[in-house]
């Protein structure tokens, strides 16, 4: 590849640039002859609004007139963004990009509601899917289990981070990047599904602009509910978009435009980024008179500026990464899209690390630590992770009760508060784990040896460990500094093996070597105890009313020499991740406690507000049409309905599935706060696993919100000074983590995106069994059972001689009629409708790293077979 030297200079303006939208949203070509004229004649007309001043903002805010959202853009119909609905009920719709005012997606944006005759009108028997906007998968890590199963990552024992693929390949993920878009069926919003496949996005275009957006002349014949307030942008509160995106170098077009000698147009590969003028000084030397020569070359950019009269933003090449499609340059482009640091830590920062190694404990540490050195513990870790920041210990006592600990490594010891250390600790807020490797947090010295707590080795730690019965009942808690040696390193399978098998002995060959003062026998027995206690603390859990969306989740076998993919399976989540878990939710939760009755006003806390209340409306209207038994009445009784309304044949676990990646649309994410700045206490609920308080105590090693309830649990107990922070400031912090986790979520999501789709093309064509779980009139999704990815179908890919849309009482229903392959023979019929199994290929696309799915021709036999029949069986309550 040649290394292309980019020049970064602060830029002018460019004169001339045409304010009439193009295809993009960002403008027509910058050549366009009328804007060269208007720009000779003098200034030109603005695009957009100036922003209000802060004053006038402030203000607006106070008495009602603004309202303050996070911005989300559809990302297959860029024109059309929302914000949250302060109350709860349907989004606010922003139309348009000039009514988008240069906000990008994910910033916080204030807005002021148009007149009501501009508002959005939705006919209640509208088929439209964005009447709510495309929403990102935003479960919550406690919602869908510890299991993320990433290669080179640690397992994310306390209820960790989950990568929802169902979305990858244009994943939100996102646009490229997974949407999640808000379907309606039967006139009832239903539960978005993702489009991806570019230049497709308009398959439904019929539907949305007959039924969907009427005008305004409908409005006062609509009923109230079938109005969406709409508004417009007037402030940018907070960028939170990086500014940043890759994309591809082109030529303008009138090459006999002032404009072409002097900038080159960079298109992002995120529709919902304006297109953007660089200068060709930034540009590589030859790429005027070469230019086929990067077609393919994979650039970043920032956006510098955006004029008030320009629909083109103005940039600056950051640099060129190499070819599209290849795993490194598009894992580059993610991490700096999301604003990942996964530069080098600083010498100023290393210097704050211990610099005589081999480092041991000072023998000051002893007298101020319990010494737990002698007991069993041990650590139980996916077999690959390097930073294990949790172990466990179960000692039974002479009562037939069990003292059981959970040990968690003393990050906040080595991180000095103030210090360049703990600074970039806080700014990187959170580790980062991708397919192929991790963006630490923190220095690989502190994540892969002095806090990780390998065997056989002594180790600093802050405990909980508690009096527990065989049944799971709390009858001591004690909190404290700590020292441990663990005796051994499990694996997950090493634990599952020992489930398994609970009265044979494992084979010293099938385990890893355990320190000479244990014995294996000793470490099984203590595994039983602990799975034992586990399942009632979990079968108490859910009785109390806690939720679980288990979604299918993808791990990935890579080539150790090339790097690429060689296959993939979806991860099982067993008896040993849920052992660990629900003793990372107890400690998790009695640090919460202990921190908030010591101090209300300053406990870091992280609640999960209840679903949105209009999709979840919708989702409850949508079962109920659909014949399924499903009680939405709290977290618990959502619960309930999925875990008892299913059989165990493929169909009813296949329909489960589906109906799971429906439930998780109206779910909002969990947040961190803290507990002075929210007054309702009623507010720090944790929806999911529906308690009071909750707090992350667990990964210190890869959260920097661990460190922080750390070091007030230090405080509680007396060991240190209050750590100077005042509500606001903690908030503040408490924030940064909550932007930092979602960035690190999506850049998760995108990079098994990224490893997928390379698969279906190393590998493709790929065939599995899917769900349909939305129908439109020209398209239909599908969750591809083997994968766990959504995958729009279009009708126009596919040998149809035609397809014709109806409903079925409220039913949405497609009926396919196949060309047939012998002249001879009829042509075959096929109805596809929601909770049809279908089967389809996934094949790769020219364009790098895209995939498509497309029906198979339905046979006669199999899995048709089985379609029918439930249809058949489904018909009778569905009426």
């Amino acid at each position: 590849m040649t290394d292309c030297r980019l020049n970064l200079r602060p830029l002018g303006t460019p004169r001339g640039v045409s304010s009439v939208a193009g295809p993009h949203g960002v403008g027509a070509s910058p050549g366009d002859k009328k804007s060269k004229n208007k720009s000779a004649r003098g200034k030109k007309k603005s695009v957009f609004e100036t922003y209000m001043s802060k004053e006038d903002v402030s203000e607006g805010l106070k008495r009602g007139t603004l309202i303050q959202g996070v911005l989300r853009i559809n990302p297959k119909k860029f024109h059309e963004a929302f914000i949250p609905s302060p109350d709860g009920d349907r989004d606010i719709f922003i139309d348009g990009v000039v009514a988008r005012n240069r906000a990008l997606n994910g910033d916080l944006v204030v807005v002021k509601l148009l007149p009501e005759e501009q508002w959005k009108v939705i006919k209640p028997e509208s088929s439209d899917k964005e009447t709510e906007g495309a929403y990102e998968l935003d479960l919550p890590e406690e919602l869908c289990g510890s299991h993320l199963p990433q290669q080179s990552m640690k397992g994310y024992n306390d209820s960790p981070d989950v990568i929802i693929e169902a979305q990858f390949d244009d994943s939100d993920s996102e646009d490229g990047h997974s949407s999640t878009q808000n379907v309606l069926v039967d006139g009832v919003k239903k539960l978005s599904v993702c489009v991806h496949d570019k230049g497709k996005e308009d398959a439904d275009a019929l539907v949305t602009k007959e039924e969907s957006t009427s005008t305004s002349q409908d409005t006062r014949a609509s009923p109230e509910k079938s109005l969406q307030r709409s508004a417009k942008v007037v402030y940018i509160s907070e960028k939170k978009h990086s500014r940043a995106a890759t994309g591809f170098l082109k030529l303008l077009a009138d090459k006999n435009s002032e404009l072409f000698r002097k900038y080159a147009l960079f298109s992002p590969s995120d529709h919902r980024v304006p297109r953007i003028y660089v200068p060709l000084k930034d540009c590589p030397q030859d790429f005027v008179t070469r230019p086929k020569d990067y077609a393919n070359t994979l650039f970043i950019c920032r956006i510098v500026d955006w004029k008030e009269d320009s629909n083109f933003a103005l940039g600056q090449l950051a640099k060129s990464l190499g070819q599209a499609g290849e795993i490194e340059p598009e894992t580059e482009g993610i991490l700096t899209e999301y604003g990942v640091d996964f530069s080098d830590f600083s010498s100023e920062v290393l210097d704050c690390l211990p610099q005589g190694l081999p480092w041991t404990i000072p023998p000051e540490e002893f007298s101020k630590r319990r010494d737990l050195r002698k007991d069993c513990i041990f650590t139980i870790d996916p077999s690959t992770a390097r930073d294990l920041d949790d172990a466990l210990s179960c000692k039974p006592l002479a009562d037939g009760n069990f003292e059981v600990g959970v040990h968690i490594a003393d990050v906040s010891y080595f991180v000095p508060e103030g210090s360049p250390l703990d600074k970039v600790a806080a700014e990187r807020a959170t580790s980062v784990y991708l397919v192929q490797k991790v963006v630490p947090m923190l220095p690989r010295l502190l994540c892969e040896e002095l806090c990780s707590l390998h065997p056989m080795s002594d180790k600093l730690t802050f405990s909980v460990i508690w009096t527990l019965t065989p049944e799971g009942k709390i009858l001591g808690e004690w909190f404290g500094r700590t020292i441990i040696r663990s005796c051994t390193k499990l694996s997950y399978e090493h634990a599952q093996s020992m489930i398994e098998s609970p009265t044979e002995k494992i084979p010293e060959e099938e385990l890893p070597p355990i320190s000479p003062e244990h014995t294996s026998e000793e470490v099984h027995r203590a595994v039983l105890n602990l799975h034992k206690i586990a399942k009632e603390l979990r079968k108490q859990r859910f009785v109390d009313g806690a939720l679980r969306l288990d979604q299918l989740k993808l791990a990935f076998t890579l080539d150790h020499e090339t790097g690429l993919p060689q296959g993939c399976h979806i991860y099982e989540y067993r008896d040993s991740n849920k052992l660990v878990e629900e003793f990372m939710l107890l400690a998790n939760m009695a640090v919460a406690h202990k921190t908030h009755r010591t101090f209300p006003e300053r406990a870091l806390l992280r609640r999960h507000p209840p679903p949105q209340t209009k999709m979840l409306n919708d989702l409850m209207e949508f079962c109920d049409q659909m014949g399924l038994p499903m009680d939405f009445s709290s977290a618990g009784a959502l619960n309930k309905s999925l875990t008892e309304t299913f059989g165990d044949d493929k169909y009813s676990l296949a329909r489960k599935e589906v109906l799971t990646n429906m439930c998780s649309r109206p779910m909002q994410m969990a947040l961190y706060f803290c507990s002075g700045v929210l007054q309702d206490q009623a507010q720090f609920r944790h929806y999911a696993l529906n308690v009071p308080l909750y707090t992350h105590f667990t990964s210190p090693i890869r959260r920097f919100a661990d460190v922080l309830v750390h070091r007030l649990l230090a405080t509680a107990l007396g060991y240190r000074e209050l750590p100077d922070m005042e509500p606001d400031t903690l908030q503040k912090q408490a924030d940064h983590c909550n932007d930092r986790r979602m960035a690190s979520k999506r850049v998760q999501e995108l990079s098994t995106g990224l490893f997928f789709a390379i698969l279906v093309k190393e590998s493709g064509p790929l065939e599995s069994e899917a769900m349909v779980l939305g129908v439109l009139n020209q398209a239909f999704d599908v969750l591809v059972l083997r994968y766990g990815v959504q995958k729009r179908i279009y009708c126009n890919a596919l040998p149809l001689r035609s397809h014709h849309f109806q409903r079925v009482g409220k039913k949405p229903e497609l009926t396919l009629v196949w060309e047939p392959e012998d002249m001879e023979q009829e042509p075959v019929r096929q109805v596809v409708t929601i909770f049809s199994l279908v089967e389809v290929v996934l094949q790769a696309e020219t364009t790098a790293l895209k995939y498509s799915a497309i029906l198979k021709r339905p046979g006669t036999e199999g899995l048709l077979g089985l379609q029918h029949h439930e249809e058949r069986a489904d018909s009778g309550q569905l009426d």
